[in-house]
Formats: structure tokens, C-alpha cells, sequence
């Protein structure tokens, strides 16, 4: 090959080296953005929402003046709707004693009635703030629904009831029978467990509410019914003729009861527990809502804590410090609380037994307020 071919060959690979290189350097025109829109301030939007999610449950009460409270409206001494249109019950004092402490009026609650099945959606879904509804704190409850359970209100335990001139005395007299049982409980999964544990065949009979359950159980539909020991108590005192019924002798479960919150916000968690706390704390010192003033020039350290008068607890909770002084005044003591819904001045009339505090021999004990 001449010199001048050779010269002429290297400048055309030259070149075509060239022209490729530029091709590969060149991006697509769609890539091509301003650096300004994706590096400058999010939308307004999004960060009103950022905000809003940043809220704690105890902010989000506090602007909105009212709690929603998840509960019960077909158990006597628990949640009930009464003939005229309030609610009434134990659990309903517990979320009174909530708006009593954030407020300093008890009455700042919007009541959400819920089904069993209901529950733990309206929970998880921010629909309610805080569920009190004779609801049993599980280790699923606590893990798989996302619960946070504060201190047990009510110790109670699963029974079953039938007629009394059924001749149905023990479980294993229950062979063959069909039983009415409420849909997406304890008392659902306990009574297989139970029955399976003795090998007693049953015909389950499921319900969605308290009210279907019990109703037909009195129509007939089923042997035997079943539910927490304390809502059997409480469904009797409303029964045509109670003394029809008994309660079989046998507690089929342990049922711990008490508020749910959700996961993932401790300050409220720490505020629904320590409301709770502060009712058994008032009735182990004498304090109820009777009395409470009196114990106002207190020079005990530990009442005046309780009174707001030293240690500054409230707003270490993101409360007032006269939050437990209002618990007691509006709603009361534990037993105030109890006696009033359970006691023996009322058609359930219920014996403490371990809802008793631990210096009776119950199983009521709270931390120290310090």
C-alpha cells in the first residue's frame, strides 16, 4: 500500500471513531430536564400531610376539643345505650376519665359504638382514638393488630350459660348441643380450644352482635351460650326471668380487659396508661370524688403529685398537672368507678374478687407517680 493510502486510511478511521464517540455522548432529549424541577421545594401538600402524619394522637385530641372513643352499647354495666340516648357503663367511665384529664371535662367525647369484628379496623384506621371495650389483651392483639394495651381495668374469665331445667351441669354434658357464640372474639377461638381439649363435639352458632347472640339463645336456637363471665352476668339482668338461667361452674379462660391504643405513639400510650393508673393510685390512698378537695392542702408528697401540686407530672405527659385531680372529681377512684356500674347497688352486682387493689388481694397495683 502507497504512503498516501495509508495516511488517507488512518484519517478516515479517525474520523469514524470520532462521529461514534460524539453519538454515545449525546443524550436523549427526554432526559434533558432543568435541574430546577427536581431539585427544589416539595409541594405545599405534601407537606401539610408530612405535618399531619407527624401529629401525635395527643396533639391531634387536644386542636380537635373531643376524644372518639371505640366501645360498647348492648352490655349493661359496661357500654349501654339507655332509653334516653346516652351512653352509660364502666368502660364508658374509663373514656370519660380520658376527656377528664385532657380537657378538665369529662363530657368532651364522641362515643363510636362498635361491633366485636368492628374494632380493630376503626382502631388501626385513626377512626377512634382509643377502643374501651371489654376487649382481651392477646399476644395477636398486641403483635398482628398493632395494639398497645394499657393496664387491665377488669379481670374477668369465659363462662357459658344455659337453662336451668336444661339438666346441662358440666361441660362434658354439652356433647351434641349447639352453642351461640359472637363472631371475631376470644370466646370464639376459647370455646374450640376448650371443647377440642375434651373431645366434646358442639354446633357453633355465630353472631355478629351481643344483642343477636343473646336473642337467640332465649328464642331457642341454641343450648347454651357463651361469652365473658361478666357479660353473662350482665345480658342476665336483663333477661324476662333471669332466674331461669345458670352459669356453669367452669371458667373456660383467662379474660385481662382493658383500653387499646395503637402502635407506634408512645406519648399517648403513656397518657391512656397513666389516666388508668391514677384511679387505682387515688383509691389506694382514700382519694375519690367525694372527698378529693379535701385532700388539696395535702402536705403528703405523694398525694400532692397525684393533686398537681408537686412534681410537675402532667407535664411530663403533655397534660396539665391538675389531670388526675379532674379524673377523680369528674369520673372517680376505681372503686367509684366500679361501684357505680358493678356494684352492689346495681342489677349486675358484681364481687370485686381480683379486681380488688393488690392490698385487698386483687390484682389492681400501680407504678409510682414520681
Amino acid at each position: 500500500m502507497s504512503r498516501k493510502l495509508v495516511v488517507l486510511f488512518a484519517i478516515l478511521v479517525m474520523v469514524v471513531l470520532a462521529v461514534s464517540a460524539c453519538g454515545a455522548a449525546a443524550p436523549a432529549e427526554p432526559v434533558s430536564e432543568e435541574p430546577a424541577e427536581t431539585s427544589g421545594p416539595a409541594p405545599a401538600a405534601d407537606t401539610e400531610a408530612q405535618e399531619t402524619d407527624a401529629k401525635s394522637t395527643l396533639d391531634v385530641v387536644q386542636e380537635r376539643g373531643k376524644i372518639v372513643c371505640g366501645m360498647n352499647q348492648a352490655v349493661p354495666g359496661f357500654g349501654f345505650l339507655m332509653t334516653d340516648g346516652s351512653f352509660a357503663g364502666f368502660d364508658v367511665d374509663y373514656c370519660r376519665a380520658v376527656a377528664a384529664a385532657i380537657y378538665g371535662d369529662s363530657e368532651a367525647v364522641e362515643y363510636r359504638p362498635l361491633t366485636a369484628s368492628e374494632r380493630f379496623t376503626a382502631l388501626s384506621a385513626g377512626e377512634i382514638d382509643v377502643l374501651i371495650r371489654n376487649t382481651t389483651w392477646t399476644l395477636t392483639r398486641d403483635t398482628e393488630l398493632a395494639g398497645n394495651f394499657a393496664p387491665t381495668t377488669f379481670y374477668d374469665g369465659q363462662g357459658i350459660q344455659v337453662r336451668k331445667d336444661s339438666g346441662i351441669e358440666s361441660l362434658e354434658d354439652l356433647e351434641g348441643t349447639a352453642i351461640c357464640v359472637q363472631q371475631g372474639t376470644t370466646t370464639e377461638l376459647n370455646l374450640a380450644d376448650q371443647m377440642a381439649a375434651i373431645g366434646v363435639s358442639y354446633t357453633p352458632v355465630v353472631f355478629e352482635t351481643a344483642d343477636d347472640t343473646t336473642n337467640a339463645y332465649l328464642a331457642g336456637r341454641c343450648d347454651a351460650w357463651t361469652t365473658d363471665l361478666s357479660g353473662i352476668v350482665a345480658r342476665q339482668s336483663i333477661f324476662d326471668v333471669p332466674d331461669d338461667h345458670v352459669t356453669l361452674p367452669t371458667v373456660l379462660s383467662k379474660e385481662p380487659l382493658g383500653p387499646m391504643v395503637r402502635h407506634g405513639d408512645d406519648q399517648w400510650f403513656d397518657v391512656v396508661k397513666w389516666i388508668v393508673f391514677a384511679t387505682f393510685t387515688a383509691e389506694e390512698m382514700g382519694i375519690n370524688m367525694d372527698n378529693v378537695d379535701s385532700f388539696l392542702d395535702s402536705e403528703d408528697p405523694n398525694v400532692r403529685k397525684l393533686m398537681g401540686q408537686e412534681g410537675e407530672m402532667g407535664q411530663k405527659l403533655g397534660l396539665s398537672d391538675d389531670w388526675a385531680y379532674n379524673v377523680i372529681k369528674q369520673v372517680g377512684n376505681y372503686a367509684d368507678i366500679y361501684d357505680r356500674n358493678l356494684g352492689p347497688d346495681t342489677p349486675i352486682n358484681l364481687p370485686r374478687g381480683l379486681n380488688s387493689g393488690w392490698t385487698d388481694g386483687g390484682l389492681l397495683y400501680a407504678p409510682p407517680l414520681r
